[in-house]
């Protein structure tokens, strides 16, 4: 309970206790037996409770003798009889734990203060108005109607924030007749008792059982038909519940086999429905309109993943495949059930106005209205988004392309609807916040109708030549074939090996531009391009599965002619023209697929169907040739690389520290080789773990490739040991460098490690002064960095020395 609770409750407690108190000091009865016999009876009538509909309270009938003890005994003897009563009621057979605090409030703070207000409103009216007895019951039953029910509306609605008014009418209002009817049987009891003595009133004890049997059947009914509706209004929610999530749960099984309409989707839903009531169609088919909007293409879980995201254009037998997902479409919308024509919708969606659309050729009025309104919309949006096989045109253009097929492809009404809104839709659609397959579908259905696909099928050209031209090319080609086959395996070298390609390739398919892309972790990274747009193609990083290369690589599958404009990223070079034909294979290795090669021509389907056999006939040994050398690289870089920290080993140290003394001696000029040694790493490891000493390293090496300059060189020979190569440094630099390297070290200590253990060592030497010869020179600067180190170990270990007789004296 709040504060305010507490202090309510604890006020009306409080002067019930005083009024109670107050009474029972004048206690008498004048006729004890009678007194005694209202109490009994009382109490019973107490015991035969029945439990509140929709609150944590209980109702009995002693409110009768309540109001007969007001009429006939003494103030002390109905107080008395009222608190009792209710104290019984309170604490018998009770639901929950008995609560002392309610207990005291319902005995002091409700009904003795209702009682006495009640005793005093009889008594004060009966002395005014004289001995009008119904209206004066009346009026006792109102006073006390009130002083027993808003005290406790009063608590509930502080407890839970709610309007005291509210909370009466809904709790305790409908109650008020009860009292009313109460208040009339006392007045026919008191009538009784006058002409044939106080005992009469004992034989409501039966009307009072009969009362309360009625009463408890009557709340268990309400009861009974309140949870049965509740549990249909359960079940309504439910089912109504139920169906949005189907939808949804379909929606997301489109966009999981289709990456490019969730956008679509939206945009299709906001134009068909609004579309669809400015025809004024019935409010169920707006209804399936809107579900079918977002299930139309439900269907396409039945096709092939590399046909949906093709980047390209469709062969015939890819097309066959396609026209199936309208039919498998309906079949899954059909065991769902809706309540509304989905199905029809989603079957027909893909059919032309003319009769030339697809599964079942409707023409015109034949085809559902819903079918007619998506179609296009459907159409508009595919023409505004970007596809895998073309890039999206601006909006005007596409309304244009539409306004042209009306009459052909589309139902003339709604395309004059869709131009005559299309702002205001456009606007709403702008202000929108906005794979489970079951099996045995018809996945291998011939569709007979449908010529083409609206973008055509995928072509090549046709090259005709008679039968001695095709055998000295078939000559050719095995020749090149042969020759590229013997340069693959001459060079280990990734550069090598793409140069080679590049040129014998071209004898084989003509290009413009050709581009081998590597896959490094999902990413394609262009390592050969060669031709023109080659700036461009150079630019490009594709991850695997987007753009024309992408899907190549994930699906594993060749494209020829495909849309290069299609690739993330890629801008044409406004000097050569756009790109406009690619022939792109993947490279399967042994480990899977290790890149893309893709070939490019700027006239549009320049590609035959030879030239991809080609292509796919040298691609196994490109792949095993590129695989072979991103392998030697790798072990190439291992050979020379640190593991740990990435910076150069001790072997690619003397490579490189030849080839400055020899510059050096070329241009006359001088060289500082540093030698530095971590101070404390054997400590780190020692207190933190072997973990921590080579997180330092790293962090060590980090720091120190950011400290030293561009043309510094910079290297790891072993366990703590690092080395520089600063050209051109001075002594004094040098030993400035040294005293902040030992600062950064002591950085990389405490941000790795929380300690203040490390430090470092450095000891250089310098050509010519110290010496010519590059052992000579690490030797002495590793003799000087040894020196330095026994210098801060005597200096920790005088400092130790002092600190101990320092704490001995003391």
């Amino acid at each position: 309970m709040s504060t305010r609770t507490k202090l309510f409750v604890g006020v009306a407690v409080s002067l019930g206790m005083v009024v109670l108190g107050s009474a029972l000091r004048h206690l008498h009865a004048a006729d004890l037996t009678r007194f005694v016999c209202y109490l009994m009876v009382a109490i019973l009538a107490s015991s035969l409770k029945v439990q509140l509909p929709g609150i944590d309270g209980t109702m009995s009938v002693n409110f009768l003798f309540i109001l007969l003890g007001v009429v006939e005994l003494s103030l002390p003897e109905t107080l008395l009889i009222g608190c009792t009563a209710t104290l019984v009621q309170s604490v018998w057979q009770v639901r929950n734990r008995l609560d002392p605090v309610k207990v005291l409030f319902n005995v002091f703070g409700m009904m003795a203060n209702a009682s006495a207000l009640c005793y005093f409103s009889y008594h004060w009216l009966d002395a005014r108005i004289g001995s009008n007895r119904p209206i004066l019951l009346m009026a006792a039953a109102l006073v006390f109607f009130l002083a027993n029910t808003l005290p406790i509306a009063v608590v509930i609605a502080l407890t839970e924030n709610k309007p005291i008014g509210k909370v009466w009418s809904e709790c305790y209002f409908w109650s008020f007749p009860y009292y009313l009817v109460g208040a009339a049987a006392v007045g026919m009891v008191t009538i009784i008792n006058q002409r044939a003595g106080w005992q009469t009133s004992l034989m409501i004890a039966p009307l009072i059982y009969w009362a309360y049997r009625s009463y408890r059947l009557y709340l268990e009914r309400l009861q009974a038909e309140k949870e049965r509706v509740e549990v249909e209004k359960r079940h309504v929610e439910q089912i109504a519940s139920l169906n949005m999530r189907t939808i949804e749960a379909l929606a997301l099984a489109i966009e999981a086999k289709d990456h490019t309409t969730h956008t679509h989707l939206q945009r299709l839903r906001t134009y068909a429905v609004e579309i669809a009531k400015e025809l004024g169609l019935p409010a169920d088919e707006i209804e399936a309109l809107r579900a079918a909007a977002l299930l139309h293409d439900i269907g396409k879980l039945a096709v092939p993943e590399h046909i949906i995201n093709k980047p390209g254009k469709l062969t015939p037998e890819e097309f066959e495949k396609m026209k199936v997902h309208p039919l498998v479409g309906a079949e899954i919308l059909n065991r769902v059930a809706f309540p509304y024509p989905v199905a029809p919708i989603v079957r027909s969606h893909h059919e032309r106005w003319d009769g030339s659309g697809y599964p079942a050729g409707l023409a015109g009025e034949e085809i559902p209205i819903g079918a007619r309104i998506l179609a296009v919309v459907d159409c508009l949006d595919a023409l505004a988004s970007d596809r895998q096989y073309r890039p999206a045109i601006p909006l005007d253009r596409a309304r244009a392309r539409v306004k042209e097929k009306a009459g052909i492809w589309f139902d003339p009404k709604v395309v004059e609807v869709l131009e005559r809104r299309f702002a205001e839709l456009e606007n709403l659609v702008r202000t929108v916040d906005s794979g489970f397959v079951p099996s045995g579908f018809s996945k291998n259905l011939r569709v007979e109708h449908g010529l083409a696909p609206a973008t055509g099928f995928e072509k090549w050209a046709e090259n005709e030549t008679d039968f001695l031209t095709s055998i000295a090319s078939a000559r050719q080609e095995a020749q090149a074939m042969f020759e590229l086959s013997q340069d693959l395996g001459n060079s280990l070298s990734l550069n090598e090996t793409l140069s080679v390609l590049s040129v014998r390739l071209r004898k084989l398919v003509p290009y413009n531009s050709i581009a081998l892309f590597v896959n490094r972790n999902g990413w394609l990274i262009p390592d050969l391009v060669s031709g023109e747009n080659c700036r461009a193609l150079f630019s490009l990083k594709i991850r695997v599965g987007e753009g024309l290369c992408g899907w190549v690589a994930e699906n594993c599958k060749p494209i020829i002619n495909g849309n290069p404009l299609v690739e993330t990223g890629y801008v044409a070079d406004p000097k050569n023209g756009p790109l406009s034909s690619a022939l792109a294979v993947p490279l399967k290795g042994l480990n899977g697929v290790v890149g893309v090669l893709a070939l490019y021509q700027s006239a549009p389907d320049a590609f035959t169907p030879d030239h991809l056999r080609i292509l796919l006939a040298v691609a196994s040994k490109v792949a095993l040739a590129v695989e072979n050398a991103l392998k030697y690289q790798q072990a190439e870089s291992s050979a020379t690389t640190d593991f740990l920290t990435g910076l150069p080993n001790a072997r690619s140290l003397f490579v490189q520290l030849a080839q400055e003394v020899a510059r050096c001696k070329r241009m006359k000029t001088s060289l500082a080789v540093m030698v530095c040694d971590i101070d404390g790493l054997k400590k780190i490891n020692d207190s933190f773990g072997h973990l921590e000493g080579d997180r330092l390293l790293r962090e060590f090496s980090t720091r120190l490739k950011e400290a030293c300059r561009g043309y510094d060189y910079v290297a790891r020979i072993g366990g703590d040991e690092f080395v520089i190569l600063a050209p051109g440094l001075t002594p004094a630099a040098a030993q400035e460098k040294a005293k902040r390297l030992n600062q950064w070290a002591n950085e990389a200590g405490q941000e790795t490690c929380g300690s203040s253990l490390v430090g470092l060592s450095v000891g250089t030497a310098f050509y010519p002064e110290d010496s010519d010869d590059i052992e000579a020179l690490l030797a002495e600067a590793d003799r000087r960095m040894y020196s330095v180190k026994q210098a801060h170990h005597a200096q920790v270990h005088a400092g130790q020395s002092a600190l101990s007789h320092g704490t001995s004296g003391t």
